[in-house]
């Protein structure tokens, strides 16, 4: 079977194992952080030289295909 996210990796010496682009200390959290703040694909990726828009998507459908399998659990607190 293909590796579907062949541009990620996690390795516990580089961001205490938290997803990121291969080769750089960029994680996919950041990325969707950036998205979220507003960013588009294109000025993610020229924020660092070693990125491009393939390379952000990947990190993209990395955090969609995982965010399927979250479990939310709603917490109520006493008021």
């Amino acid at each position: 079977m293909e590796n579907p996210f062949p541009h990620i990796v996690s390795d516990p010496e580089i961001l205490n194992g938290k997803p990121c682009i291969v080769g750089t200390r960029i994680s996919v959290e950041l990325i969707m952080e950036w998205l979220g703040t507003g960013g588009t694909v294109e000025t993610i990726a020229a924020k660092h030289p070693l990125l491009n828009a393939e390379l952000v998507m990947e990190a993209i459908r990395y955090a969609a295909r995982f965010a399927k399998n979250e479990i939310i659990i709603e917490v109520q607190t006493a008021a």
